[in-house]
């Protein structure tokens, strides 16, 4: 299966995901690529839109090749065994990690445009990308999702490997894909158009987003600088934990 474009993939994602339609739920797009999916998919739910912004610690000869993520209010998700059979030092992944993280923080701050950030607490989470490859970004999202305060988590994406359930069993309460190809060597490989999403079209995706919000939902503001938990996710196999909640 090939789709012609994010907004193609978006939509016949949004038809699997019908069973969602009035419940309380949050559908947050992984920038960049995946905001635009996410959008078809808030618009056909009739549900709000936030991002939720993560990081893939791509290895330093490899940047492709992810050992990795960061993200908000930092979580951190390693693949020990990419580190180890990619001979990345701890000083070198350190400093990617250093880097990444503070384009999580610029990212969120461009992205939202003095926004409040939604709350999760009592939603399902809708965590969407325009596709899995790794899959230690997305597991990362679904954590921080996790730790604040969402009441289910569903993990939905247009395109993803073969197996990729068992790769991210306990990442999410349910798993949602269009098509699960074989071979698969890139994501890219399924879109017609799979051009770069910029960040003034992520900015201008959730500005229009904003509109649609369900007036009694939640929100964080932005300028109080408290986020609404404490995450720190570590793990050496992908998986990651999550501090006890009070």
């Amino acid at each position: 299966m090939t789709f012609t474009d994010r907004v193609d993939a978006g939509r016949q994602l949004a038809a699997r995901l019908s069973y969602l339609r009035g419940q309380p739920a949050v559908v947050l797009g992984l920038p960049r690529g995946g905001v635009p999916v996410a959008a078809e998919v808030a618009a056909a739910l009739g549900a709000p839109q936030d991002v939720i912004v993560v990081r893939k610690l791509g290895v330093p000869q490899q940047p492709e090749l992810g050992m990795g993520a960061v993200g908000e209010d930092g979580a951190r998700v390693i693949n020990a065994d990419v580190v180890r059979l990619a001979g990345v030092s701890a000083q070198a992944l350190a400093g990617v990690e250093a880097r990444e993280r503070a384009e999580v923080d610029r990212r969120a701050r461009q992205y939202r445009g003095g926004r409040a950030r939604l709350q999760l607490g009592g939603q399902t989470a809708v965590v969407v990308d325009d596709g899995i490859a790794t899959g230690s970004t997305a597991r990362a999202a679904c954590q921080i999702a996790r730790a604040h305060g969402a009441r289910r988590v569903v993990l939905a994406v247009p395109v993803a490997p073969r197996g990729w359930e068992a790769r991210l069993a306990g990442a999410a309460d349910d798993l949602a894909c269009v098509a699960t190809p074989d071979p698969f060597f890139a994501i890219g490989e399924f879109y017609d158009d799979f051009s770069q999403t910029t960040d003034v079209e992520v900015a201008a995706c959730l500005e229009r987003a904003s509109g649609r919000r369900v007036g009694c939902l939640s929100t964080v503001p932005v300028s109080s600088g408290k986020p609404d938990c404490k995450l720190r996710i570590d793990s050496t196999a992908g998986h990651g934990s999550l501090p006890n909640r009070p």
